[in-house]
């Protein structure tokens, strides 16, 4: 009799590292992976047949915003069932103060518990957080943030120096309910900097060193302030184009340049470059890899980024940074299948149609940025990477064992003994369109509309059981907050001699 809980069978299976798929089975033994190879023993274990489907590690979507245009703890609940459905098994979303989120200011040590209450055993899939120093305390907070509650990864969004969420130019000091003597500007993120490298050098984190990095949302408050007012005075383009000219690649690129020299004037050497779209992007990120090749950049690019454009997609697909044209999609697949991609993302931001649209609706400077797609991310991904000569394998790597390694999710992300059991069954021998009706979100509407899909996840399992089965979510939330740093060092002082 072998030893299983939970065996399965028949499933083509998809372990980063591998090119293609290989025939074996895999065996899970108390929420972890306890055997991956061929002709297991299935006797007295539960046995899954997955019916010749692709098994993939559970994908870990390190880009999502949960509670940014709905409560936390609704976003909790409705985004990870859509996560699921994405055969996402564990997200981490963005946190800060100021509008949206929590809609409060203070130190994180009063906020982040009430993140953490507002979210406790309302997801379905596992969950971390990533948190954004907006108060010069903040940075004094970011030891803490580590140790205490095991949160190693910060964010800087460039852009809201200046500069509106949604286009035009607001008063950013109230937005992010910063006191009057205080500014978010170059010097902020310099001292964000320097406040993250002295917490990587302390001893206490000796642990942790690799987990604790920088994110940074990369656009240039002064291009987009000027380039909107052009391209509004301009009247000439509309839709998502006009959007995309009045937040211009070159914005990107700029960024990238100073936030990279940044990096390098403050010793911090830990650095991920988010949501690249652009050709000009890209182009930039790999210059400054060149030119900063002691410091470790991680690039990322979302999945809408590489399957829709500004003609593609419908206003619905208005987000920061815009999508771009056929020509950018082109290039960052360029670079993607080059390898100079960390991962692929969602950024994922529920914005429902009564809240995304203004009035009139087709003015895409009156629309709210962002929109939900982490239930498209790996059958979008798969579907036009398979047209593009993408590997299995490589999208295994991309959206599942590379994030969880950079932001210390240790138990996620391979098909591997001893991790969580975390996986999710896939149906690529299907065609259909996308359509927000079939969609687990409570946003009612997708900017991929219409889109036909050749790649399709049946099933998801977190540690072991069932989150999602033939397409439906099932069971009650499991999803638990995951530490990634901190508690384990603590412990090991605690029990030394």
């Amino acid at each position: 009799m072998s030893d299983y809980d939970l065996v399965i069978t028949n499933a083509r299976v998809v372990r980063p590292g591998h090119a293609e798929p290989e025939r074996l089975d895999v065996a899970v033994k108390d929420g972890v992976f306890a055997a991956v190879e061929a002709g297991l023993d299935t006797t007295g274990a539960e046995v899954l047949d997955a019916g010749g489907k692709l098994l993939f590690p559970g994908v870990v979507d390190v880009h999502q915003h949960w509670g940014i245009y709905n409560e936390l703890g609704e976003d909790a609940e409705s985004e990870s069932r859509a996560s699921a459905q994405g055969g996402v098994t564990s997200g981490i979303t963005y946190i800060r103060t100021g509008a949206y989120y929590m809609n409060r200011s203070g130190p994180y040590r009063e906020v982040f518990p009430d993140v953490l209450a507002a979210t406790d055993g309302r997801a379905y899939v596992d969950y971390a957080f990533h948190v954004a120093p907006i108060l010069e305390e903040h940075i004094e907070e970011i030891p803490m943030m580590i140790e205490d509650f095991g949160v190693p990864s910060f964010k800087i969004f460039m852009f809201y120096g200046s500069h509106g969420l949604h286009g035009r130019s607001a008063d950013q000091g109230s937005f992010l309910m910063l006191p009057e003597d205080q500014s978010y500007d170059l010097a902020h993120f310099e001292f964000v900097m320097r406040g993250i490298q002295q917490a990587r050098n302390d001893e206490r984190f000796a642990q942790d060193r690799d987990a604790i990095s920088l994110s940074l949302h990369c656009e240039t408050a002064e291009i987009m302030r000027a380039y909107t007012k052009l391209v509004e005075k301009d009247g000439t383009l509309t839709g998502l184009e006009a959007y995309s000219a009045s937040r211009p690649p070159h914005s990107e690129g700029l960024a990238i340049t100073i936030a990279s020299y940044l990096a390098h004037e403050t010793e911090l050497p830990n650095i991920n470059l988010l949501h690249l779209t652009s050709r000009k992007a890209i182009e930039a990120a790999m210059m400054m890899q060149s030119t900063f090749p002691h410091i470790d950049f991680r690039r990322e690019v979302t999945v809408g980024h590489l399957v829709a454009d500004f003609n593609t997609a419908n206003l619905g697909g208005k987000v920061n940074p815009p999508l771009r044209s056929p020509e950018d999609v082109d290039s960052l697949w360029e670079h993607l299948l080059a390898g100079h991609f960390s991962w692929v993302t969602s950024d994922h931001a529920c914005c429902k149609e009564e809240t995304k649209f203004g009035d009139p609706k087709d003015d895409v400077f009156l629309a709210k940025s962002g929109f939900g797609g982490t239930e498209y991310l790996l059958p979008a991904l798969l579907t036009e990477g398979r047209r593009r000569g993408l590997s299995y394998g490589a999208v295994a790597e991309l959206t599942a064992r590379n994030p969880a390694e950079r932001f210390g999710l240790k138990q996620k992300g391979d098909l591997a003994v001893g991790k969580d059991a975390d996986f999710c069954l896939v149906d690529d021998d299907v065609t259909y369109e996308v359509h927000a009706a079939d969609s687990l979100s409570t946003q009612e509407y997708t900017p991929f509309e219409g889109f036909e899909l050749t790649a399709r996840v049946t099933d998801t399992y977190l540690r072991g059981s069932a989150v999602l089965q033939d397409g439906d979510v099932v069971g009650t939330p499991r999803g638990q907050f995951v530490r990634r740093s901190g508690r384990q060092s603590m412990v090991e002082r605690l029990q030394a001699p």
